[in-house]
């Protein structure tokens, strides 16, 4: 078997949950088109591989640090789709009761740390809950998840210098998905790979084909393992891309259609699909009925989230401390 062939059972299991992610996203953009849901919406389709690749190197007590565009990790991470659903919604039912939304998620239970919509700032918050592992004795592990654009801002900077100084159990995910909302990354880097930067606080780091979920699960699994047994932090980059723009208010007319259509030849479902089925691990008629169960699945979760009661004025009050 080959260094990136991953067994039957556990490729067919990231599978599914790419396919959880995708079903989820698309739902969730029809819903917000009906106006059901408050605020704006990110949505990370096209970005699968690197979310589930990822989590799936992480145990429950790790903690990840999620972004504006958090639904998809939240899932890897093994968020329930019902409860994610619902907070998008605002229903009292949601992981946060309504009063988060899209880009405020939780579920410490499940190590899925508050989502943070300010660029970059889980970098240095990643650190310290590493630096809490660390003292404690812990073997736990911290994960941040960022986009392209925030490595060019301090607290990135910040962050992985202290991360190095202290040799913390972190691992630094890069989602380089070319475009900082919509400007490219060849407007504000000269680095053609971003995980270079990596080299400046002498930790390591490294490119990966982000729609390769085998790829991002070998690659994060070693930083993972390193920082479990006390090696410091790893700096990943993932190259990938997203399906739609920034935001639900952005037709991404600045990417050029050449560039659009080559990277949804590689879209990460289609490629992960067909090596299951060149390997005898599923044929196309199961892949079929894969992913018939989880558009199931999805549908349950938005009539839940529909059906679930807007949350009463008065918890607005509650989980407030002065």
């Amino acid at each position: 078997m080959a260094e990136n062939t991953l067994p039957k059972k556990q490729l067919i299991d990231m599978y599914r949950t790419m396919v959880r992610i995708r079903k989820f996203e698309i739902k969730v953009n029809e819903l917000f088109l009906q106006g059901l849901i408050p605020g704006t919406i990110h949505l990370s389709h096209g970005q699968e591989a690197v979310a589930v690749g990822a989590n799936s190197c992480l145990r429950k007590s790790d903690k990840v640090l999620l972004t504006h565009r958090p639904h998809g990790h939240a899932l890897a991470k093994g968020m329930d789709p019902k409860r994610l659903m619902a907070e998008i919604l605002g229903k009292a039912t949601g992981c946060c009761m309504g009063k988060g939304g899209s880009m405020h998620i939780a579920d410490v239970s499940m190590g899925i740390m508050p989502s943070l919509p300010i660029v970059g700032a889980g970098i240095p918050i990643a650190a310290g809950i590493a630096f809490v592992f660390k003292q404690s004795k812990s073997d736990s592990v911290a994960m941040s998840f960022f986009g392209d654009g925030a490595t060019n801002i301090g607290a990135f900077h910040e962050g992985l210098n202290l991360a190095a100084v202290w040799d913390l159990p972190v691992v630094y995910v890069c989602e380089n998905n070319l475009y900082a909302v919509s400007t490219s990354i060849k407007r504000s880097s000269k680095l053609e790979n971003l995980a270079e930067k990596a080299r400046s606080y002498g930790i390591p780091g490294m490119t990966v084909d982000g729609n390769e979920v085998e790829a991002v699960y070998t690659a994060v699994k070693e930083a993972v393992e390193r920082a479990r047994i006390g090696g410091g932090p790893s700096l990943i980059e993932c190259k990938t891309y997203r399906h739609g723009g920034h935001s639900r208010t952005d037709p991404a007319t600045y990417r050029p259609k050449e560039e659009v259509a080559m990277w949804m030849k590689r879209d990460p479902l289609k490629i992960c699909r067909q090596r299951l089925v060149e390997r005898g691990y599923l044929t196309e008629g199961e892949c079929d009925a894969l992913e018939n169960e989880q558009a199931v699945v999805i549908e349950e979760a938005a009539v839940f989230a529909v059906q679930s009661k807007e949350p009463a004025y008065e918890i607005a009050l509650e989980d407030v401390y002065s």
